[in-house]
């Protein structure tokens, strides 16, 4: 119990400082609830940047504070640093540093190093079921970023033309491989993305388009006992997806996004696509029926003592197709399986929880009696799923829901099809995967107390042949400081 009164003891602290400064923001939440035994409902445990609370009945306390950049002054260089944590308590104890970061701009450049909440490429990032690449799903990679993080205006286009974009480099630790001359590598992680706007800032009409691209990689010459890259050639293969030796050098992810807002002066519209792209399917255009679909509906009336519709979204996602169908084009890579990788055992996950769609399932998610192809982390990346989020609210009350049904089809792997690469097809000798039926829910309900503090209580149940069938409900007590 003396780390709650340590806790305790530095908020109160922090709280006296807070009030000096508008750049400073602390919170406190204290978490109460009881879960199935088995496992956490999805989407108590999904897309929430790694802050999970355990299963069966337990408590949790999470902290967070962070320096803002000044906004009020207009000096060239800013700075920011901030930190979050949550520590649960029920049959067993943990603590995880949600994120712990700091960060420097200079102008229109931000070089910032740490870990932080991470969703990339075009989606509605608050009700989203998760972006293809990085979705918020998994804890934040630590690493070092450099980008120029909002849109800026050329200069020459009169508002017209405006772009933004990053470059990082991050570490993984060490990776367990399932291939090549040892057990486990000390992984490196490498991302970069560049999106473009047709439109000025104030336009009711904007175009955007981009992409983005991560990659693992590291300790080649340790993994394949005839790699004979230098580190400048491994790198420049990594960032351009260059091939050695038949193959790309690391794991390679990413998607191509499109969307359009309209903003008028009582509704904000955006309707955003993203192509997925992993193995080389989408430059045969092999995979072109697979993405991710959202239209989002937000309204800018302020809240008053009658309940409006503020936020509502209707999602698409499609992942079934991959390239890997009898009557797709044949290219030289096969079916995309998505998120799962030849070399790396755990795919694209990041300590157990995969970094993309959560949609996109693991084996540990999944019941027994479910095919399951021996080398797959995620048993199940075929995936159809419709998912509506609506955000209801007046003055003091919230109510947030997600509803998300699918129909899973495992893999190619476990498909009638099987695994193909080129003209070659590997037999479905593990068995067929048949279309499964899940069904996912959520509801949380807010009420605003005083000044900055709130008590919710969330509830949400899987049912269906995909999951563990599962119940949860949670208390939360949660106060900012401003």
């Amino acid at each position: 119990m003396k780390i709650f009164a340590y806790i305790t003891i530095a908020w109160l602290s922090f709280n006296s400082v807070v009030a000096q400064s508008s750049r400073l923001s602390a919170g406190l939440e204290a978490q109460a609830g009881l879960t199935s035994d088995a496992t956490v409902p999805f989407w108590l445990r999904s897309n929430q940047f790694g802050s999970i609370p355990l299963n069966g009945p337990s408590i949790s306390l999470i902290g967070r504070a962070q320096v803002n950049y000044d906004s009020t002054k207009s000096s060239l260089l800013k700075w920011k640093t901030g930190v979050e944590g949550r520590f649960n308590v029920g049959k067993e104890h943990n603590f995880t540093l949600i994120q712990g970061y700091a960060g420097v701009k200079i102008g229109i450049f931000e070089l910032q190093a740490g870990r932080t909440r991470d969703v990339v490429g075009l989606v509605d990032t608050t009700l989203s079921s998760g972006a293809f690449s990085i979705s918020g799903n998994a804890l934040g990679i630590p690493k070092v970023q450099f980008a120029i993080p909002d849109f800026y205006e050329l200069p020459f286009a009169n508002g017209l033309l405006a772009f933004k974009g990053s470059l990082a480099h991050g570490w993984l630790g060490e990776i367990p491989l399932q291939y090549g001359r040892i057990k486990s590598a000390k992984t490196q992680f490498h991302h970069k993305s560049f999106y473009g706007r047709i439109g000025g800032k104030n336009w009711r009409m904007k175009l955007y388009a981009g992409f983005n691209h991560q990659v693992f990689f590291g300790n080649e010459s340790r993994i394949w006992a005839n790699f004979d890259l230098s580190a400048a050639q491994t790198y420049k293969h990594v960032v351009l997806g260059k091939a050695w030796n038949y193959s790309k050098v690391g794991n390679h992810m990413g998607s191509m996004d499109a969307a359009i807002d309209y903003d008028t002066d009582k509704m904000k519209f955006l309707l955003y696509h993203q192509f997925f792209y992993e193995v080389g399917g989408l430059a045969h255009l092999s995979n072109l029926r697979d993405g991710l679909t959202g239209f989002s509906v937000t309204n800018k009336k302020k809240p008053s003592e009658q309940f409006i519709i503020s936020k509502g979204l209707l999602e698409f996602f499609f992942s079934r197709n991959q390239g890997g169908e009898s009557w797709s084009p044949i290219t030289p890579s096969g079916d995309e399986d998505y998120y799962n990788n030849y070399l790396y055992t755990q795919g694209w996950s990041y300590k157990g929880l995969g970094l993309g769609n959560p949609l996109i399932t693991t084996t540990n998610d999944l019941r027994e009696g479910l095919p399951r192809y021996p080398t797959d982390y995620f048993t199940n990346n075929r995936v159809v799923a419709l998912h509506l989020s609506l955000v209801i609210s007046n003055l003091l009350w919230q109510f947030h829901t997600r509803l998300t049904y699918t129909n899973n089809y495992g893999t190619f792997g476990t498909s009638e099809n099987g695994h193909t690469a080129g003209e070659r097809h590997t037999p479905p000798i593990y068995g067929i995967f048949p279309q499964t039926p899940q069904f996912m829910g959520y509801v949380k309900i807010v009420r605003n107390l005083r000044k900055d503090t709130i008590l919710s209580l969330t509830i949400a149940a899987d049912s269906g042949k995909l999951l563990h069938a599962s119940q949860g409900m949670f208390l939360t007590a949660a106060k900012a400081f401003r």
